[in-house]
């Protein structure tokens, strides 16, 4: 999406609580970045807009950002500093967002947890899940959540499809199918291979640690059911000259029993391919986000079953920044709960860092 075009669908989105407040109770908040950090325009722009941020302070040692802070935060930006331990030192921020290449943000996520922040990290947010698991510890013992950037759960079609699902109307659980592509064109771009993201040393992985999470993250949130095991493959199938995967294929193992497939990858030219089904004991639900019905269900417990879609709605619903990160920010402020906690953000890596333990194995892992 076009960055001119991100206010204009800000306001067609539809409001996070129909019951939020005249004066919203507002928090401080801190941005840390460095060069490379990821999705900044959209992380600008969302604090700008959202009621309940009342400032933002600022970090980027690398100074790469700092002009286009200046130009999407307007006057919420308050100050900025030469380092995080700077800006923890001398405010008191609510919420630390950190957007960094994976292999840095550890110790950035940690600084803003000992100054008594919640955190929305960028994903993946380290290179080890032990690294992430030993931070998460430390968010609870701090009364605080460390969060995963998993933005697509406020989609108002992937909520409506978990409303469908959990009331029942697909009945038990029995299968996922899951797929995301993204195009391979990016990938031959000039100096992509120096990118943070094509080095697993930097990024962790590939396009499954990425962009597969979002979607297994989805399955996970759909349904309701956690991924227990996984096997699957990785492979570097377009040949660029990096040594993260372009290609993923994941087996899953639900919590309940039930199986389910994703397939991960850059394949395509230009724009994507996203797909959720899932099948149940009594019918089934279809997400095709990028389509103009995202969604259908089927199911034997209505009286006369028919196919039923839910529609695009006038107002776009293709962003999920604005929403997501307002919904950080109200549950910060204590007015509604959190869109994910620390537990779930914590699930999503186990899973994805186990397929590639599995892809490296050849075994089954547990998740």
């Amino acid at each position: 999406m076009q960055r001119r075009d991100f206010s204009k669908l800000v306001g067609g989105l539809p409001a996070l609580s129909q019951a939020a407040p005249q004066s919203p109770k507002r928090i401080k908040t801190a941005m840390i970045t460095a060069a490379g950090g990821a999705h900044l325009n959209y992380y600008f722009e969302s604090l700008a807009l959202a009621e309940e941020v009342a400032s933002v302070s600022f970090c980027d040692p690398s100074g790469d950002s700092n002009a286009l802070a200046r130009k999407l935060l307007g006057a919420k930006l308050t100050n900025s500093y030469p380092d995080p331990g700077a800006l923890f030192r001398k405010e008191k921020p609510d919420l630390a967002l950190i957007s960094m290449e994976a292999a840095a943000s550890p110790p950035a996520i940690d600084a803003a947890l000992e100054a008594g922040c919640h955190v929305l990290a960028e994903k993946p947010g380290c290179v080890h899940v032990e690294d992430f698991e030993k931070l998460n510890r430390k968010a609870k013992a701090h009364n605080r959540q460390l969060l995963l950037a998993l933005g697509n759960r406020v989609d108002p079609v992937m909520v409506e499809a978990r409303r469908i699902f959990q009331e029942g109307k697909i009945g038990k659980l029995y299968g996922v199918e899951v797929h995301i592509i993204a195009d391979q064109t990016r990938l031959t771009k000039p100096g992509y291979a120096k990118d943070w993201k094509a080095q697993k040393a930097r990024s962790g992985g590939g396009h499954l640690i990425w962009l597969g999470i979002h979607w297994l993250d989805l399955a996970v949130f759909v349904t309701g059911l956690p991924v227990r095991a996984v096997t699957g493959f990785t492979a570097n199938v377009g040949g660029q000259p990096f040594d993260v995967e372009d290609s993923a294929v994941v087996a899953m193992q639900f919590g309940n029993g039930a199986l389910g497939s994703l397939t991960s990858g850059y394949y395509l030219d230009k724009g994507y391919h996203s797909h959720l089904k899932v099948w149940g004991s009594q019918g089934w639900l279809q997400v095709d986000k990028h389509t103009e019905i995202p969604l259908e269900w089927y199911s034997t417990l209505d009286s006369n079953p028919q196919v039923k879609r839910w529609e695009k709605p006038k107002r776009p619903t293709g962003d999920v920044y604005p929403v997501f990160i307002r919904a950080v920010a109200r549950a910060c402020a204590g007015l509604e709960p959190f869109p994910l906690t620390g537990d779930e953000s914590l699930s999503a890596l186990k899973a994805i860092f186990a397929c590639y333990r599995a892809a490296e194995t050849g075994k089954m892992q547990r998740v």
